[in-house]
């Protein structure tokens, strides 16, 4: 592996991955001639299809499933608990049984692009095809082929939808 560079043993790369300076990859599996930019995170149990661009700055945490051709802008942040905490019932620092029962898995289907700064909170379905804006917070399920902005995000219309009314 190239200097600059954390890759566990345990991830799975396809073949003809790119990957950038400064990325850290655990536990997760990453499809065929993807590429992954600088400063990415990829955490244990999270995986990305084949053919995505993963662009700089971005988190994928556990439990996220990219899947192939999908575009992820600059600095999206994925989340997997949306009550979050730090310390347990007893006021000592969580650890990963307190939190197991909040951890939620989310999904981007095939074909789909996230703009730059997004974030989608977890428990989330991005259909196929979908397109994020840029700076959006996706608080709901987005239907396959729509375009959703915003904070937070809604609907503006179907992908090739005129944009007239």
């Amino acid at each position: 592996m190239k200097e600059y560079v954390c890759v566990a043993d345990d991830v799975r790369l396809g073949k003809g991955v790119k990957l950038s300076k400064f990325v850290n990859l655990y536990g997760c599996s990453i499809g065929d001639n993807t590429k992954i930019g600088a400063f990415v995170e990829i955490q244990k149990n999270a995986s990305v299809g084949k053919r995505c661009k993963i662009s700089s700055h971005s988190f994928i945490c556990e439990g996220v499933t990219i899947e192939d051709n999908c575009f992820i802008g600059h600095g999206v942040k994925f989340i997997n608990d949306n009550y979050p905490r730090a310390v347990n019932s007893e006021g000592e620092l969580e650890e990963e049984k307190d939190w197991a029962p909040r951890f939620v898995k989310t999904r981007v289907g095939k074909g789909a692009s996230i703009g730059s700064n997004a974030t989608i909170l977890g428990g989330i379905h991005i259909g196929a095809g979908a397109l994020i804006g840029a700076g959006s917070v996706v608080t709901k399920n987005v239907p396959a082929g729509e375009i959703w902005f915003g904070n937070p995000a809604r609907r503006i219309r179907r992908a090739g939808e005129s944009r007239r009314r």
